[in-house]
């Protein structure tokens, strides 16, 4: 059997242990096992592509196989992964792993939460390995839908109305991203020849250009909604603000990243004709998008709404980059995916954490946390300073590829929007900050707080695992930026054809 089976067969088994447990000390145990297993197996893709790599031996994807499914359509299971894809179920690992962690002291239809919880993990799992567009959709689809169960039972606040935004958002974008996908298959080989949904084979046959007029904005947007493009990202504060801890993690910091690997992977890779035609408008959203993301942060008060905005920002660069059509800029963008993915969850963990002692997300009833729990507090500002960019952390050196990607463009119009989006770098110091300030220092405000303790043993598992990823990221990157570097080529390549 292949062994990138195993990323969704054992989420399967784990599912089924999980329903078979008789209380919930046994059902989180199994979870957290589950996940466990699920971190090592990511962590051996990686190092496999590693070694392949270093070996020589490595093609357009490792891992290969392909199994017919639905003859007539030619609809097919193939897998394999690249550096890319790689790098993404490592990420997809660690936060489902620290995800189960988080949400450590859930009680409450505690079976149905984990059931649907790594349902979600797997449809991720199944969409980065996926090679055939039609399996990669229903692995999409698979991700997406758990997200209304999720928050519409065990979230809080309006979680009602965010489900429900949530769910119709997405799935309108899916209407898009389906008519995309089926355009694509419908004019993926030449006349006379058997069509396909691989992207592989379809990437050796140039699309018509009509058709990709017509089908990259389609698919973009369908990929780029997920991605918080703007104006299609309003499901998404709203969706954070009310999701539990661990769906927020996930959310943020996984589920959202399908939607850059797929405007990144199927429209840009196979339509570029298109891609180029309509660069401009997309490179305009994703700037504002961008700009409009950090400057909204700085006037919200609910610490989940300032970590939701500053990921409408920073999902902005991803995009940005992926129309810069370069090495640089589509290595950058991948980056930015992993070490966004690090970030973001490890800032709602913390948010849950903090909320889940204090009662409430609001930064003015809050104040001089820092004296009573420490850990937490000092993560908090740790997380902060990676999400602005300081040098040895994540995104410094995420951001400074997409950057410098970005600056090879020499005329005016890639130039000011590159300014631009760099721009909205210094507002996030500014909304850190100040949410960072008012929260964790000063007088105590509430004397209740006084009493508050610092983390627990499952909640440093959390904490200390994805600081220490973030660091590592960003002390030692050049591993993972020679693999998403060496694995963008092929896209890139179809750029430099044109």
């Amino acid at each position: 059997m292949n062994f990138l089976n195993y990323l969704i067969i054992i989420p399967v088994l784990t599912i089924i242990a999980i329903n078979i447990a008789k209380d919930y000390n046994k059902v989180r145990v199994i979870a957290g096992i589950g996940m466990g297993i699920q971190l090592l197996m990511s962590i051996y893709v990686v190092i496999t592509y590693i070694l392949a790599r270093k070996a020589g031996e490595t093609a357009e994807m490792l891992f290969t196989s392909d199994h017919v499914w639905y003859k007539s359509l030619n609809i097919h299971y193939a897998i394999g992964v690249d550096g890319i894809s790689s790098s993404l179920i490592l990420l997809t690992g660690i936060i489902a792993f620290a995800g189960v962690y988080a949400s450590w002291e859930i009680k409450n239809q505690a079976k149905e939460f984990y059931t649907t919880l790594i349902l979600l993990a797997t449809g991720v799992f199944g969409f980065f390995i996926s090679i055939d567009l039609f399996t990669m959709f229903l692995y999409y689809e698979l991700a997406v839908i758990p997200m209304y169960l999720l928050i519409g039972i065990w979230g809080s606040g309006k979680k009602e109305y965010s489900a429900m935004k949530l769910t119709l958002m997405l799935m309108g974008a899916s209407a898009l991203l389906l008519v995309g996908i089926i355009g694509i298959y419908f004019n993926s080989a030449p006349e006379g020849q058997a069509l396909t949904f691989n992207f592989i084979e379809i990437s050796k046959h140039d699309i018509p250009v009509a058709a990709q007029y017509f089908f990259f904005p389609l698919t973009f947007i369908g990929f780029g909604a997920l991605g918080a493009l703007f104006p299609l990202h309003t499901w998404s504060p709203d969706g954070h603000a009310s999701a539990p801890t661990a769906v927020s993690m996930l959310h943020a910091g996984v589920l959202m990243k399908l939607g850059g690997y797929g405007a990144l992977r199927i429209a840009v890779f196979l339509m570029p004709q298109g891609a180029q035609e309509m660069a401009w408008i997309f490179i305009i959203l994703a700037t504002i998008g961008s700009v409009y993301g950090a400057y909204t942060a700085t006037v919200k008060t609910d610490l989940k709404y300032i970590n939701a905005y500053s990921s409408v920002s920073h999902l902005g660069f991803i995009l940005f980059a992926i129309m810069m059509f370069n090495q640089i800029a589509f290595t950058g963008a991948v980056l930015q995916m992993i070490s966004h993915g690090f970030i973001t969850a490890l800032f709602f963990a913390l948010i849950g954490m903090i909320y889940g002692r204090t009662g409430t997300r609001d930064i003015h009833k809050m104040g001089g946390l820092m004296k009573v729990m420490p850990i937490l507090g000092v993560a908090y500002m740790i997380a902060g300073f990676a999400s602005l960019g300081l040098p040895g952390l994540s995104a410094f050196v995420a951001e400074m590829t997409i950057f410098v990607g970005a600056f090879q463009h020499a005329d005016l119009f890639h130039r000011v929007t590159t300014v631009l989006v760099i721009s909205s770098i210094v507002v996030t110091a500014v909304y850190i900050l100040r949410a960072a300030g008012i929260m964790l220092y000063g007088p105590i405000r509430n004397e209740k707080f006084k009493l508050l303790t610092d983390a627990t043993w499952y909640e440093k598992v959390t904490v200390y695992l994805l600081i220490f990823v973030i660091a590592a990221m960003g002390m030692y990157p050049f591993w993972l930026s020679d693999m998403i570097s060496e694995s963008v080529l092929p896209i890139v390549n179809r750029f430099i054809v044109q």
